[in-house]
């Protein structure tokens, strides 16, 4: 990862909260500056503005030293995030995907994790200027959300 070079995550409709809270702590670990949760993705707090204990656990903090904001509109938010030049990069699998050591970063990224059974749906994918698949070796077609995260992370920033 360059000295420079800001990161972002977008989790989008993941409904799990371990998941969620182990992105936030994944996410802490790889240098992410922002963290936006998207779609109907859980928050940090719930809808009374308490703390969610269940996502504190999994996030061991994390949750309180990356800023983060809900947006409900992941389109809207690509499109920002476009017009301020950031390179947009799902972690998909996808007929379009590349292998995610191929990846060439800019000085300004955003990764998009989508949802554990679904993924990333089409229209969201249409927005990334890269689609980054994980190979799978095994006889599984897929990895956990949150192992995903983590291993595109590290490999994508060099870490």
């Amino acid at each position: 990862m360059k000295k420079n070079q800001e990161n972002i995550l977008i989790i989008h409709d993941i409904r799990s909260v371990t998941n969620v809270g182990a992105m936030f702590r994944t996410a802490d670990a790889a240098g992410i500056s922002q963290i936006y949760l998207t779609g109907f993705t859980p928050t940090p707090l719930d809808r009374f503005g308490n703390v969610r204990k269940d996502m504190a656990k999994s996030a061991l903090g994390a949750e309180n030293f990356i800023p983060w904001k809900y947006v409900k509109n992941t389109i809207s938010l690509i499109d920002k995030l476009k017009k301020e030049k950031y390179l947009i990069i799902g972690i998909e699998q996808d007929k379009k995907s590349v292998d995610y050591k191929k990846v060439k970063l800019q000085d300004k990224n955003v990764f998009i994790m989508g949802a554990e059974v679904t993924g990333i749906p089409k229209k969201v994918l249409k927005k990334c200027d890269i689609i980054a698949e994980i190979p799978m070796k095994g006889k599984k077609e897929s990895l956990n959300v949150s192992v995903s995260c983590g291993i595109a992370l590290f490999r994508i920033l060099n870490i």
